[in-house]
C-alpha cells in the first residue's frame, strides 16, 4: 500500500488527511518514484491553507521538495532506471533558459501533483539523478529553497566577493543565501528577532546580524552596520519592502522572492530612481539551476541547515513549526 497526505478542503494543517491507495504504476514517459525524505516550504504551507490558490482542484497530495530512489520506470524512458537515486524538480519542463507561463505554472505540489507521500509517479522530467555523496535528507532540501537562493546570488545577484548581502529571517532560502554568498567571498548581515538564531548564523560565517524587534526601523542600521548593501535577499515582502530599500547602495539589487509578511506594498518609487535599485523577481529556477546547484553543494562541501527531521506520521507538526517560525533553516520529513 502507498499512504499519502492529501489536501481535500482548505481547512489549514488540521485537515490534512493521510489516505492509504494501491501503489500507481508509471506510464511510458513516467517513473515511479520511492520518496525518502521531504522538505517543507513556506509555499506548501499557503497552499494548505488555501491561500496560495484557492481555485486549486482538489483532492491533491502537497509539497514539491523530494528525495528518493526510483522503483520503476516506464517503457519509453531510457535515461532513468531502477535504483537511480533522484531528486524532484520544481518546474519539470523547464530545462533551462528564461522562463514561459507554462514553465511557471507547470509546477509540483500544484497544480501538479505533490510528493507528499511514500510512492508518486512523475514525468521523467521531474527527476534529476543525484551524487551519492549526497544525502536524500539533504538533497530533499534543495529544488525550492536551495534553487531559488541559487538564482539570486549566482544567476541575478552578480555577487562579487568583496560585496555586502542582506538576507532577511532564517529560513531555507535565508540561510542557503548565506551559505552561497560566503562561498563566494561576500559580507553578509542577517536579521531575525531571535538572538539564539543570530548567534547561530555568526556561526554559519554571519559577518552581522542585527534583531529587526530591537531595531525597528533596521533599514537604517543595517545601512550604518554596512556601510551600504549590493543585494538584498527580500522574503519578508509587504512589510520589508520599503526598510530593505533603505540599506542598498546606489545601483543596489533586490531579489524579490517572498510574501511572509503579505503581497501588496506601498512603493518607494523615489528612492528607487535616485538611486538606481534593480528589482528582480524570483520563481526558484530551472533544472539546469538544480544541476548547477547540486555541482555546487558536492564541490564545495555545502552542508544544508536543517532543523529537524519529522517522522511521516508527524507531518502536521512539522508543519506547525515551519508556521510558527521556529525552525533555521529547512524542515525535513521522513518517509521511507
Amino acid at each position: 500500500m502507498n499512504r499519502s497526505w492529501i489536501i481535500n478542503s482548505f481547512g489549514g494543517i488540521d485537515s490534512l488527511e493521510l489516505q492509504s491507495k494501491d501503489i500507481p504504476s508509471p506510464s511510458e514517459n513516467d517513473v515511479l518514484l520511492k520518496v525518502h525524505n521531504v522538505s517543507l516550504n513556506y509555499r506548501d504551507l499557503l497552499m494548505i491553507e488555501g491561500l496560495y490558490n484557492p481555485n486549486q482542484p482538489l483532492p491533491i497530495t502537497p509539497c514539491s521538495d523530494a528525495a528518493g530512489e526510483i522503483v520503476e520506470v516506464g517503457s519509453a524512458v531510457k535515461e532513468l532506471k531502477a535504483g537511480d537515486r533522484v531528486v524532484t524538480v520544481f518546474s519539470p519542463f523547464w530545462e533551462d533558459g528564461d522562463p514561459t507561463k507554462r514553465f511557471l505554472r507547470q509546477v509540483l505540489g500544484a497544480p501538479l501533483p505533490g510528493v507528499l507521500s511514500e510512492y508518486v509517479v512523475l514525468p521523467r522530467e521531474a527527476v534529476l539523478k543525484i551524487p551519492e555523496e549526497l544525502s536524500f535528507e539533504n538533497a530533499a532540501t534543495l529544488p525550492c529553497a536551495g534553487v531559488t537562493a541559487w538564482s539570486a546570488i549566482w544567476k541575478t545577484g552578480g555577487l562579487k566577493p568583496g560585496d555586502t548581502v542582506l538576507t532577511l529571517g532564517t529560513g531555507g532560502v535565508s540561510i542557503f543565501s548565506l551559505q552561497l554568498a560566503k562561498i563566494i567571498g561576500a559580507r553578509v548581515i542577517i536579521t531575525s528577532k531571535s538572538y539564539d538564531k543570530l548567534e547561530r548564523a555568526k556561526k554559519l560565517g554571519a559577518d552581522f546580524t542585527i534583531n529587526y524587534i530591537s531595531n525597528p526601523n533596521w533599514g537604517k542600521v543595517v545601512r550604518e552596520i554596512t556601510g551600504g548593501v549590493d543585494l538584498a535577499i527580500e522574503v519578508g515582502g509587504a512589510k520589508t519592502f520599503s526598510q530593505t530599500v533603505k540599506t542598498l547602495n546606489p545601483g543596489g539589487r533586490v531579489a524579490l522572492i517572498g510574501v511572509l509578511s503579505g503581497v501588496e506594498a506601498g512603493f518607494p518609487i523615489l528612492a528607487i530612481l535616485m538611486n538606481m535599485l534593480k528589482i528582480y523577481g524570483i520563481f526558484v529556477g530551472s533544472k539546469k539551476d538544480l544541476k548547477d546547484l547540486v555541482k555546487a553543494v558536492i564541490t564545495n562541501d555545502l552542508k544544508p541547515v536543517i532543523y529537524e527531521i519529522f517522522p511521516f506520521e508527524d507531518v502536521k507538526h512539522a508543519f506547525y513549526a515551519l508556521k510558527e517560525g521556529k525552525h533555521f533553516g529547512k524542515i525535513v520529513v521522513s518517509v521511507g
